[in-house]
């Protein structure tokens, strides 16, 4: 079984080195057709969230040279092994199945990262670089998170990043229904807080995104304001609290912006919660008086109540995890088990054909009907037999034992025949068995 998992996450990396190693949009399938080139690599997917990049592959060296590429990819080249775990085989395939249910996640159970493992399949997929094996353990990986979420708790009151960020945001800065809160970007993470805020009834709702569009569309469903982007600098002043994660490979927030909107609130604090990787807000905005900068990592504080009321139902998941895994990797078994008869049935069926192709044509040409069964007759049998045949040969010149022994387990009736009878069977026979007597 040749599955192996290379990455880095929230457990094994901070956030200015995972940002180095992030991909969205277009990223994702430039950075693919990139590792279909790499020679050891059968198939390959790109898993890219904010707490982690992974590679899934099907590779002949043990993921030694997608841990080589993924240092490619950053900045501190070689120094990001020491940040690397690698997973093979049976023990890949857990990893992704703990993945895939949420196990692994930073927000114990959160529902998003199935969907985003399902994107990182179908990316892979429509890249070319998914074939039958990975796509068989994806899919395996979804129908095993589908189960943990409906024979567990663990997916009750699912708790995200964003929705940490909205209840840090309640409990240690300002009443909501007194603050105005901007948001920066418009997709899922932004979504998400979005619903929070609403429902805790923020003052007032700012909605800034590159795309004005989307960010209309998602200020309409919450009751808030949609920006352009570039009105952000005349809007910031106005925010006690700003929530951002957009999929900008720079900061959209620098350190002069946020200098400039404290002085015009007149050193009124502000609160900025950057939920993107790579980062969205500039790291020395940290150092300036008044502002409380936090990131996807400071959310751990936030999410450890969390964690603690879903231990039990995590470690429910965890069983039916463990029991998947094996049920997986017996099917794979099974499968290289029966693949030499998937062979043997292969080459027999595409000889008949071939032997079927010429009958037919030769019966077209007038031939009559005895000759063409003969020919079909013998075609077929030496097509069939040519190779055993000289394998056997070989074996009795060496004198191997082990081969004539699986042909008397494989043609029992043959051997009992043979045995009893004389005469040498010619080209198409097996050495040392007898034709039975017409």
């Amino acid at each position: 079984m040749g599955f192996h998992v290379i990455g880095l996450n929230h457990q094994t990396a901070p956030v200015d080195l995972r940002e180095r190693v992030a991909f969205a949009g277009d990223a994702v399938d430039i950075a693919l057709a990139d590792l279909r080139t790499l020679p050891a690599v059968r198939e390959v997917a790109l898993l890219s969230t904010c707490n982690r990049t992974e590679l899934y592959a099907e590779a002949d060296d043990e993921g030694t040279s997608l841990a080589d590429w993924l240092a490619r990819q950053s900045t501190v080249g070689h120094g990001l092994h020491p940040y690397l775990y690698a997973h093979h085989g049976a023990d890949a395939v857990r990893h992704l199945f703990r993945v895939a249910t949420g196990l692994d996640s930073l927000v114990l159970g959160e529902p998003q990262i199935l969907g985003q493992v399902k994107e990182a399949w179908a990316k892979a997929r429509a890249a070319g670089t998914l074939g039958s094996g990975l796509d068989r353990l994806f899919q395996h990986a979804f129908s095993t998170a589908k189960r943990a979420r409906t024979d567990t708790r663990i997916g009750v009151h699912p708790v995200s990043i964003a929705s940490a960020a909205v209840r840090l945001a309640q409990e240690s800065f300002a009443r909501l229904d007194e603050s105005t809160v901007l948001l920066i970007g418009a997709g899922e993470t932004i979504e998400l807080a979005a619903r929070h805020l609403a429902q805790a009834r923020t003052q007032r709702l700012l909605v800034a995104n590159r795309t004005l569009a989307h960010a209309q569309e998602l200020a309409s469903r919450h009751g808030g304001m949609a920006l352009p982007l570039e009105d952000l600098d005349r809007h910031l002043a106005e925010a006690d609290i700003v929530i951002s994660a957009t999929a900008s490979r720079l900061p959209v927030l620098q350190v002069a912006q946020v200098r400039a909107a404290l002085a015009a609130r007149r050193r009124r604090p502000m609160l900025l919660l950057d939920l993107a990787v790579p980062r969205d807000i500039a790291a020395d905005v940290a150092t300036l008086p008044d502002v409380f900068l936090y990131t996807v990592d400071d959310l751990e504080r936030a999410i450890e109540d969390n964690r603690r009321s879903r231990r039990e139902a995590a470690d429910e998941a965890e069983t039916i995890v463990q029991m998947q895994v094996s049920r997986f990797v017996e099917k794979l078994a099974a499968c290289a088990r029966t693949e030499p008869v998937k062979r043997v049935r292969a080459h027999g069926d595409m000889a008949r054909e071939e032997a079927l192709a010429r009958a037919r044509q030769q019966l077209a040409a007038g031939m009559p009907a005895d000759e063409v069964l003969a020919f079909l007759a013998h075609t077929l049998t030496n097509r069939l037999l040519h190779a055993p045949t000289v394998a056997l040969r070989e074996a009795a010149a060496t004198g191997d034992a082990e081969l004539p022994r699986a042909v008397e387990k494989l043609f029992p009736v043959v051997v009992s025949a043979a045995g009893k009878t004389g005469g040498d069977g010619g080209d198409a026979s097996l050495p040392g068995l007898r034709e039975p007597e017409r």
